[in-house]
């Protein structure tokens, strides 16, 4: 198997532990960090994740992971909250986001601006729409440099 099919496989199996705890999924991670490997899960949840949020997935799925044994490099199993200020990359993290708040920066400035925030209203593979709520504004992915979750403090 390789990283990928690793990823979605642990997604099969962590999705009916998420939906019972009323987490959301954000994003599965395989990859090599120097000479490890690891296997990440971020988890979401309104108002935030906690620790034990955290640990009450993990060793649900620590007790899925020794039964099934599907990876078969060593590796390190880690459940965390993607953080207050993701980037969005793939399109499941576009789907996690709709509705929320986001901050997009542009390569080029538009309109005397280069840095946008509102609500993330749509998106496909050439654009994204946000709500600033004055208006929607439509960017094209080749324009933005950097979109991420945004958060007011």
């Amino acid at each position: 198997m390789n990283a990928r099919e690793y990823e979605e496989k642990t997604i099969g199996f962590i999705t009916p532990i998420l939906e019972e705890l009323s987490l959301s999924l954000w994003d599965v991670v395989f990859e090599k960090e120097g000479r490890e490997y690891s296997l990440s899960v971020y988890i979401d949840k309104p108002g935030g994740v906690t620790v034990d949020d955290c640990e009450a997935v993990s060793s649900r799925m620590n007790e899925i992971l020794d039964r099934e044994d599907y990876i078969r490099e060593p590796y390190t199993f880690v459940v965390s909250s993607p953080g207050l200020d993701r980037e969005l990359v793939r399109e499941r993290d576009f789907i996690n986001a709709r509705g929320r708040k986001v901050l997009i920066h542009t390569y080029r400035s538009i309109g005397g601006e280069k840095e946008f925030t509102g609500v993330l209203n749509d998106f496909d593979k050439d654009s994204v729409t946000i709500d600033t709520g004055e208006e929607k504004q439509k960017f094209l992915r080749r324009d933005i440099s950097l979109i991420r979750l945004a958060f007011d403090f």
